[in-house]
C-alpha cells in the first residue's frame, strides 16, 4: 500500500544539480529551502517530448512564483550532464535553452522511489509535483501518466489557495472570499 505523502514532512533529499543557464554544477538539499515554498517537479527523462513544455513553461512562469516567495525544483533520473546538454541545446532543437530555475539529477533513483513516482521497471519518474511549505511540510501533491503534461496555471493557483490560510471551495481563485 503506497504511503501518504501530503501532510507529512517532505522525503528529505540531496542531489547534484545544474544551474538554469547550464553553466555551473552543484548540490541541493531540502534544507537549502527552507522558509520559502517550494515546487518540486519530477518528469521522466531528457530529450523527449512533453517535457520541454511543461519545464520551459515552468521557467516562464518563474518570475509569478518568485512573486509568490517560491522557488522551483526539476527532477530527473539523467545525469547532470544529460541536463546540462538539454540547456545548452535550443529549443528548435528540441532542447530547452536557458531555465529559470536549477534542474537536479536523481541517478541513484531514491529521491523519486522516496516521493512514490518511480517506476521501477522503467527506471524513470512519474510526473509528479509537488508543493512543500516554508517549514517543510508536503501539502500538495499530484502524480499524472507521463503522456499527460500538468498545468502552470493550476499549480500557481493551488499555491495561492495554500498561501491564503483559509478553507477553499472548489475553483477558487486569488480574489475569491474562503470558506
Amino acid at each position: 500500500m503506497a504511503e501518504r505523502l501530503v501532510g507529512k514532512p517532505a522525503p528529505d533529499f540531496t542531489m547534484e544539480t545544474v544551474s538554469g543557464d547550464g553553466k555551473e554544477f552543484g548540490k541541493v538539499s531540502l534544507s537549502d529551502y527552507r522558509g520559502k515554498w517550494l515546487v518540486f517537479f519530477f518528469y521522466p527523462l531528457d530529450f523527449t517530448f512533453v517535457c520541454p513544455t511543461e519545464i520551459t513553461a515552468l521557467s516562464d512562469a518563474a518570475d509569478q512564483f518568485k512573486a509568490l516567495d517560491t522557488e522551483i525544483l526539476g527532477v530527473s533520473v539523467d545525469s547532470i550532464h544529460s541536463h546540462k546538454a538539454w540547456i545548452n541545446t535550443s529549443k528548435e532543437a528540441n532542447g530547452l535553452g536557458a531555465l529559470n530555475f536549477p534542474l537536479a539529477s536523481d541517478i541513484t533513483k531514491q529521491v523519486a522511489s522516496d516521493y512514490g513516482v518511480l517506476i521501477e521497471e522503467e527506471g524513470i519518474a512519474l510526473r509528479g509535483l509537488y508543493i512543500i511549505d516554508p517549514e517543510g511540510e508536503l501539502k500538495y501533491q499530484v502524480v499524472n501518466h507521463n503522456d499527460v503534461g500538468r498545468s502552470v496555471e493550476e499549480t500557481l493557483r493551488v499555491l495561492q489557495a495554500l498561501q491564503s490560510g483559509g478553507l477553499c471551495p472548489m475553483n477558487w481563485k486569488p480574489g475569491d472570499n474562503n470558506l
